[in-house]
């Protein structure tokens, strides 16, 4: 209990800069600031996210006993509260289960060292994302040997993973798949949320003075002040009234294909062909290009190969092979691999993606009591059907149906290429429902896409030692 409280009180305590530095205008401290010759950082930005309005999240200080507690196991971690978790709270017993899987696996026993979790954690910015970067200890990249470089060939197609026996030892490889997973998930999550650039790192803060005169510059440089938010239409040139409609048409649509599961069951001939329509179809969802791209870092020179990235299949004119969950799920038999190799670790996964799957407050947007199961189960679907993971017993043809483009667009373009992610395209989605529950989509999306790479990589590695 002093734990959290030293944490709820080291994170809401502001920073006394006039007492150290001085300011003129409100005559606090003295006047030996030039004699130090300290320039005092400010945010950027308003909040913890880019797409979501600061009043809309969780302010420290008011949160209940579970999330306070969280606070504190989060601040115990970090030396302070990240982004992450402040938006991510917004789902309680998720981020639980998250912080508990991260730092089993970042920091308690396992195959690999230390140093090297953290320079995997750091090629995931192939993804461009610099977030992610500032959360792994740049000094460690001096203990890197031959034996991460090589790691580089399984973070670019872990489909075609093959283990190399003066390498990688098996629990190895599976710590090494699992990480690579896990950052590859987050990272979606940083973008598809808009996560903003905590305060010390780069583009996270600004030396130059706010121009804002109705307030004490050192006020606003320790966040003291309360300047009020531009209010953002989140949906352009969409009255209030036809959002609205989209919502009970979605409902209505939720009802009707209740009642065609209930009357009659497609054949599996049918269903096979409507999968292999879905995912053809998903090949051509693209994203409109949009300037509101969000600046990379450049980390190229960590790096023998910089020129991978995500590959359309359809450009390439390339057919995706089908992966039937029948013959290799993660429940009968990637589990069972990671928690032999890698113990305890397969529980705590498995665990993180029943809590997303299965997470539901029985709302949608402005109604309540409300059966979200059908819903779900398409956003995951669709997106292991863009991995060309099929199951049998799931009709494709529900999808077309309760996912519109624009949803459909947001969800490739935060798991394929999350660092086109805009604030448009978060926007364009869903405009009447909460952004808790935008956030909970982004949940289904990174721990769909998590488990979609598991798959493919343990069967790998399942192949590889039979």
């Amino acid at each position: 209990m002093r734990l959290a409280t030293a944490a709820n009180e080291a994170y809401t305590a502001p920073l006394a800069v006039s007492e150290l530095l001085g300011c003129k205008q409100c005559g606090g401290g003295g006047d030996h600031d030039e004699e130090l010759g300290i320039r005092i950082p400010r945010p950027l930005g308003q909040g913890p996210s880019r797409f979501i309005p600061e009043k809309e999240i969780l302010q420290v200080g008011s949160e209940d006993a579970q999330m306070h507690a969280l606070f504190a196991d989060s601040f115990a971690a970090l030396g302070r509260l990240d982004n992450i978790t402040l938006v991510m709270v917004f789902h309680p017993q998720y981020l639980e289960s998250f912080l508990k899987t991260q730092h089993y696996l970042l920091q308690m026993d396992g195959p690999l060292p230390l140093h090297y979790r953290h320079y995997i954690g750091i090629m995931v910015c192939k993804h461009s994302c610099s977030y992610l970067v500032n959360l792994a200890l740049a000094q460690w990249f001096r203990e890197c040997s031959s034996k991460l470089q090589n790691l580089g060939e399984l973070n670019k197609v872990l489909g075609l993973l093959k283990a190399e026996e003066h390498s990688w030892s098996l629990a190895e490889l599976v710590h090494a798949v699992v990480l690579l997973t896990h950052y590859h998930s987050l990272a979606s999550f940083t973008f598809g949320c808009g996560i903003s650039p905590e305060i010390h790192c780069d583009g996270g803060h600004t030396f130059r003075p706010p121009s804002v005169s109705n307030y004490c510059i050192c006020d606003i440089t320790n966040g003291n002040h309360s300047v009020d938010e531009m209010p953002v239409n989140s949906a352009e040139n969409v009255s209030v009234s036809d959002s609205f409609f989209e919502v009970e048409a979605l409902m209505e649509k939720m009802r009707q294909l209740q009642e065609c599961r209930d009357e009659e069951e497609a054949s599996q001939e049918e269903m096979a062909s409507r999968f292999e329509i879905e995912k053809r179809e998903s090949m051509f969802v693209f994203s409109s290009d949009d300037d509101e791209v969000t600046p990379a870092r450049d980390v190229s020179r960590h790096f023998e190969d910089t020129s991978y990235g995500y590959k359309d299949f359809s450009r390439h004119g390339m057919h995706v092979p089908t992966f039937r969950v029948q013959d290799y799920c993660w429940e009968d038999h990637g589990y069972s691999l990671v928690n032999r190799l890698y113990p305890d670790v397969g529980q705590l996964i498995d665990e993180k993606f029943h809590i997303a799957y299965n997470l539901t407050y029985n709302t949608m947007a402005m109604h309540k009591d409300v059966d979200t199961s059908m819903l779900r189960r398409a956003i995951w679907n669709y997106i292991h059907c863009m991995f060309g993971i099929r199951y049998d017993d799931y009709d494709y043809g529900e999808i077309n149906q309760l996912l519109d483009r624009s949803f459909k667009v947001y969800i490739k373009t935060v798991v394929c290429t999350p660092e086109k992610v805009t604030k448009r395209m978060y926007e364009s989605f869903w405009r009447q429902f909460k952004h808790s529950e935008k956030v909970h989509v982004n949940l289904l999306l990174i721990e769909a896409r998590m488990q979609a790479e598991l798959l493919y990589a343990l069967r790998a590695i399942t192949r590889y030692m039979t």
